[in-house]
């Protein structure tokens, strides 16, 4: 199972796009049935159009606007975000959230003596632990870290086992 998060913001863009348009379209057809003065003045817009030729540099900048508007809409609608659901051993459709992965590898991490801060990033197939700590020799505190994490990891399973990377930084220099 990796569920795969929904493509909401492209769409709302696009959708918030064309209901601009569309609204646009609808109150100067309502204006102009109303015999109102528009917001938008068909004649002009008409006459300026008609005038246009398939070679002019207007049209072009245009047409490849559009292009590229289209090509980047169909990008993200076609390849796959980050999962949200990270499959695990077991029963078939388990799964852990990659919001309460990153936290409880967190918390293992902060368990380590001397660890006064993490922060967890999940990358593909990579586990990457940053920590902060106040001592002034952090020799051995990776290792540490890695260890918890690597164990926190075994008590999971995960179906693809993520690499341990960790860094370490000091508040503190040694003297």
């Amino acid at each position: 199972m990796k569920r795969r998060p929904s493509r909401a913001i492209p769409a709302t863009v696009t959708a918030l796009i064309l209901l601009a348009a569309a609204v646009v379209v609808a109150v100067v057809a309502i204006q102009m049935l109303l015999h109102e003065p528009a917001w938008v003045n068909y004649g002009a817009v008409a006459g300026y159009l008609h005038g246009l030729r398939w070679t002019d540099t207007a049209v072009a900048v245009a047409g490849g606007a559009v292009a590229v508007l289209g090509l980047l809409l169909a990008i993200a609608a076609v390849v796959p975000g980050a999962p949200t659901v990270l499959p695990m051993k077991g029963t078939p459709n388990s799964g852990a959230s990659s919001r309460g992965l990153r936290s409880t590898l967190r918390a293992a991490a902060s368990t380590v003596d001397g660890v006064s801060g993490a922060a967890v990033a999940l990358r593909g197939r990579r586990v990457k632990v940053r920590v902060n700590t106040g001592r002034t020799r952090p020799e051995g505190l990776s290792d540490a870290v890695r260890a918890a994490v690597a164990h926190r990891l075994g008590q999971i399973a995960p179906v693809a086992r993520p690499v341990v990377s960790v860094r370490v930084h000091s508040s503190r220099k040694a003297l």
